[in-house]
């Protein structure tokens, strides 16, 4: 299995550093959080791109792609009432898919609860059709540059829209491009009354990337959250894509975080086979 860091809970740390240290504890890849580079998409420089692909490759390890899409943006949704915002939304949407490509990543994960609930007044027909048309004005771009765009449920505690995974893989259906998949998070899973692991089984046809944490909200192994038959379903399905650690409780420290994660998930899956996760 590969194994993938996500770069915001450095804090404060120069991406070389987070590079470096993301391979000395065993990761392959990082996965960046847009917000972290102190600028919008459109104004990440061609040298600074070049800079952060760099970074990565000295370090030894890939840059995954992007996440945390739309988070610290003004004035952006995917399904707001207003054509106007649904182009600024999608322009955005363009530029985060050039920078993702231009750095060397192909997955972009789309959560941005803020900038998907739905919009006051709309119903939730309404929300879902403006969305659906969102996303595919931007397939093109996305098939153009060799980036999917990952749709991720989230608990009904942060959105009020697209909570479960059978509800993310029906939107991926109605937009119907290979370039619009699957990303499944444990801890939103684990507001879902079907068991993880059925719920990996269910979406095998779409599921391109994989958040791992905890359902406390810190690292894998930091909480009572069993990966064991989380790992044996992804091993079932013969997933191959990035086992991706985010976290959203920076505590105690990164380099702790890191590296007890990769541990913990190395572990389990080289304990684990398919067999388990009945």
């Amino acid at each position: 299995m590969k194994f993938c860091l996500c770069n915001e809970m450095f804090e404060g740390w120069e991406f070389p550093k987070v590079c470096a240290e993301a391979k000395k504890a065993g990761y392959g890849a990082v996965e960046i959080a847009p917000f972290t580079l102190g600028k919008l998409a459109d104004q990440v420089t061609p040298a600074e791109r070049a800079s952060l692909r760099k970074s990565a490759s000295d370090a030894g390890v890939e840059i995954a792609g992007l996440h945390w899409l739309l988070a610290k943006t003004e004035g952006l949704h995917v399904n707001h009432p207003e054509r106007a915002v649904r182009d600024r939304t999608a322009d955005y949407l363009r530029h985060l898919t050039d920078l993702c490509a231009d750095v060397g990543g192909k997955i972009m994960v789309f959560g941005s609860p803020n900038q998907r609930s739905i919009c006051k007044g709309l119903t939730q027909q309404q929300a879902w059709g403006y969305a659906v048309e969102t996303f595919y004005r931007l397939t093109p771009k996305l098939e153009e540059r060799g980036v999917t765009l990952c749709l991720e449920p989230l608990a009904p505690e942060e959105t009020d829209f697209l909570n479960t995974a059978a509800d993310a893989a029906r939107m991926i259906r109605e937009v119907g491009s290979k370039s619009f998949q699957l990303l499944l998070d444990v801890k939103a899973m684990s507001s879902e009354h079907t068991p993880i692991p059925d719920i990996i089984r269910a979406n095998r046809a779409v599921l391109k990337h994989f958040h791992a944490n905890d359902a406390n909200k810190r690292g894998p192994g930091f909480g009572d959250t069993d990966f064991r038959p989380i790992a044996a379903a992804l091993k079932e399905i013969n997933y191959r894509g990035w086992v991706s650690v985010e976290v959203f409780d920076f505590k105690p420290d990164p380099v702790t975080i890191a590296t007890r994660s990769i541990e913990y998930l190395k572990k389990v899956f080289a304990q684990t086979n398919p067999r388990s996760a009945q």
